[in-house]
């Protein structure tokens, strides 16, 4: 190859054809298994060479798909993201048959490089295969740390953090100054995910921040634009391989910085008193080491799990809902009579949510 290419060729020139030659036999090996095949798929957009579809999806990914499937799969439609097929399902039917009738098919994710370096071989629930360890990790989880009882004994917890969120938003208001209630609700699901996680070990020392800036770190990591995951055959290649691990696990070292400090402090705690109370959920994993056969790998993994299911998610919910109050003021105003309402009416829910929203029991 290398006599038959110019001298002054540099080094990239040489990888990038390369890459292309063998992004190009995967496909043409593709196309040629997957010919007999084509009349039985799901209908589809016109696709490029090596890149497929990848194309069509803009900036907004949902929006891209939402557009495509009105063009060309009302219930489902097959893209090609790079060498990756993809089954895009919009309609409730549909989703139904994905997600109940046939869920035990789909409910493993794809094998990601990111993923298994972060979550340590993917030992969390959220990337962790269907199988005997993902149903004992769930069990374990819903179970112990997620249990009615369980969950109805932080809120002493989420009325002392919605308290002091109010606070900050009355003193802005008081000096007429402006709020960014993006950040204030990201703060609010931070620090609340860090006591009900650990206690107060993290906002005592200052280190809450962190976990939000490792939440945003580890977000784009395993959300963003990875090579290995849209051409499979290119993420074999060494060079590209251990660039993508290398990033990964700075992170992952990041991650186990702070929750070692955690889980080392609840057991230094534990060993120097005989009354072990669960308040948090890494009492709550100490407890039940020993029956889940849990090492310190598989609980930093579901600590992770924890915060991106109780920070992002809950922040960008809250986010959401305040922006769809401004959109529509007349929802605003109603919440506000029936807030008022529910304040002189006799208290017959039993309902044991924080939030000042009325419920109907």
């Amino acid at each position: 190859m290398q006599k038959l290419l110019p001298e002054t060729l540099p080094p990239a020139w040489l990888f990038l054809f390369l890459l292309f030659l063998v992004v190009s036999v995967q496909y043409w090996f593709t196309g040629k298994l997957g010919a007999k095949r084509r009349q039985r798929l799901p209908p589809s957009p016109q696709a490029l060479p090596i890149i497929g579809h990848l194309h069509l999806i803009g900036s907004l990914p949902h929006v891209s798909l939402r557009s495509l499937a009105r063009k060309h799969g009302p219930d489902m439609m097959l893209l090609r993201l790079g060498a990756v097929p993809t089954l895009v399902v919009s309609s409730p039917r549909a989703a139904e048959a994905v997600l109940r009738t046939h869920d035990h098919v789909f409910a493993s994710r794809p094998h990601s490089v990111v993923s298994d370096t972060i979550m340590y071989g993917s030992a969390d629930i959220g990337f962790a295969p269907y199988g005997e360890y993902w149903r004992q990790a769930r069990k374990l989880v819903t179970t112990h740390m997620l249990s009615v009882k369980k969950v109805q004994s932080f809120r002493g917890v989420a009325v002392e953090e919605v308290s002091m969120a109010m606070a900050k938003i009355n003193q802005a208001a008081a000096a007429d100054a402006v709020v960014d209630m993006s950040e204030l609700l990201h703060t609010f699901a931070n620090d609340m995910a860090c006591r009900i996680v650990s206690g107060k070990f993290f906002l005592k020392d200052g280190q809450s921040k962190l976990f939000g800036e490792l939440i945003k770190d580890t977000s784009r990591l395993l959300g963003g634009f990875n090579l290995e995951e849209y051409f499979p055959a290119v993420g074999r290649v060494g060079v590209l391989k251990k660039a993508v691990c290398a990033k990964a696990e700075r992170v992952r070292n990041r991650w186990a910085d702070l929750l070692d400090k955690v889980i080392d402090d609840r057991v230094s705690k534990r060993n120097s008193t005989s009354d072990h109370k669960d308040d948090d959920f890494v009492d709550i994993m100490l407890s039940v080491q020993q029956e889940y056969d849990l090492t310190r790998e598989h609980m930093k993994a579901l600590l992770t799990d924890v915060f991106f299911g109780s920070i992002d998610t809950s922040a960008n919910t809250l986010e959401f809902t305040l922006v769809e109050l401004m959109r529509k003021p007349h929802l605003m105003v109603k919440l506000q009579d029936e807030s008022s309402h529910k304040r002189v009416a006799p208290a017959t829910s039993s309902c044991s949510s924080p939030c000042s929203a009325p419920c109907h029991g």
